[in-house]
């Protein structure tokens, strides 16, 4: 056996450049596919990660405008929601629908207790809102169906807020703070990653209705379903949902401008169809940069083959056994591909390592909220020891066909070779 490493080690160390280069295909082959791998998963852990606060069966219906005529009334009507739709989509839709809320928002209102004060806008909510919204309680409680009932004077802060109201070190939950001339109790505070200055306070629904006069208008609608597990059963359901709402404000339920739908099961089902083209193209493109190297070490072997065809054919004159000339040819294989497979793995996590070190969770600001659209670009060292494993199986058998040509030759052919 030391024999045959003496051999390889005397081979290579007379091809230094040629052994280079095709370990240097090899290593780069893995390389690419582990930096690859690795900025996929950080677009894909991006998406898990700003989806997984937020109820995935849940849809949103926001106001539009007409853009067709329909039953006498001209386009360009602005359609404004109203209490009435929330009770259609909790009678009609009972068998889809699981829970359904509603928003109503007041803007510019004045904050204040003490001498401290903070413009803020006002949002009346149902208890389901956090199914939908990433909000996330910091601590006290969030808005519940007994607020809803009582239209009790309550409120959520954000905790940015709550630090410029109360003095540093003081809790708010219990205390009252004054907004436009009407007191209300903090009973929570929450933290989310979406509002950027932090200028929303939430209220019950029914209290911010009756204090500041919204009657029946509403912003939007919001609900969580259940049943609609495909696609398809998505695009019916929202088709019969715009002809009942249509109906009700008497607009062409085939206007999709009318009312605008935030179906998010439909949007994870395309972002999970995203993704899995995602990760096969970057498997595509990386096993086709591995075959690179493997076709690389494929042709150094042959070459080796046919140099050494008259050394091959002295030695099974002498009573070498093929296997010992076979072992030779497929050890030098697997030592070339080894190394620098393992060398191509090291540097490609090293490269992933770096990224997540100092790229490893960039946001996007819309102005309105901010979404995360890169995070923790690694790979599993698992996965990245599996696709050397390949590479050096794949090494194996591209050392073994030059191999077993080189024990096909009988002897005296061998020893004719130029």
């Amino acid at each position: 056996m030391i024999d045959i490493w003496q051999e390889i080690y005397g081979t290579i160390k007379r091809n230094k450049l040629r052994t280079f280069l095709t370990g240097f295909s090899v290593a780069w082959g893995i390389f690419m596919l582990i930096v690859l791998l690795g900025a996929g998963n950080g677009l894909i852990h991006a998406f898990e990660e700003s989806s997984s606060s937020m109820s995935m069966n849940s849809i949103k219906i926001y106001p539009g405008s007409t853009t067709k005529t329909y039953d006498g009334l001209q386009q360009g009507r602005q359609i404004q929601l109203d209490t009435k739709d929330l009770g259609i989509t909790s009678r009609k839709f009972s068998r889809n629908v699981i829970s359904a809320g509603a928003t109503v928002r007041q803007s510019s209102v004045t904050l204040s207790r003490g001498k401290e004060y903070v413009s803020m806008t006002l949002t009346g909510v149902f208890a389901n809102y956090t199914e939908v919204e990433a909000v996330k309680s910091a601590s006290g409680r969030f808005i519940n169906e007994l607020d809803i009932k009582e239209k009790r004077k309550v409120i959520i802060l954000h905790t940015k807020t709550a630090e410029i109201l109360f003095p540093k070190g003081e809790d708010p939950i219990g205390k009252f703070i004054t907004g436009n001339g009407t007191a209300y109790q903090v009973v929570g505070l929450y933290t989310d990653q979406g509002d950027r200055d932090a200028r929303e306070a939430y209220l019950p629904f029914t209290t911010l209705q009756l204090i500041y006069n919204k009657g029946d208008k509403i912003n939007n609608l919001i609900f969580t379903t259940k049943g609609l597990d495909t696609e398809e059963l998505n695009t019916d359901f929202e088709k019969q949902y715009r002809k009942a709402i249509g109906a009700h404000h008497r607009f062409d339920p085939l206007d999709d401008s009318a009312i605008w739908i935030w179906n998010r099961f439909t949007q994870y089902l395309q972002q999970q169809t995203a993704s899995s083209i995602l990760r096969t193209a970057i498997w595509i493109i990386g096993i086709f940069t591995l075959l690179s190297g493997i076709v690389g070490v494929s042709n150094i072997m042959l070459i080796t083959v046919k140099e050494r065809t008259r050394e091959f054919g002295i030695r099974k004159a002498l009573g070498a056994k093929p296997s010992s000339i076979l072992w030779l040819i497929i050890i030098e294989s697997i030592v070339i591909t080894t190394i620098f497979g393992y060398i191509g793995m090291v540097a490609g996590i090293g490269v992933t390592e770096y990224m997540n070190a100092v790229a490893g969770s960039q946001t996007m600001d819309t102005g309105m909220w901010k979404e995360t659209v890169f995070l923790n670009p690694t790979v599993d060292v698992k996965v990245a020891i599996q696709a050397t494993l390949t590479l050096i199986i794949a090494g194996t058998l591209a050392g073994f066909f030059p191999a077993r040509k080189a024990v096909s030759i009988r002897p005296i052919e061998a020893l004719r070779a130029e």
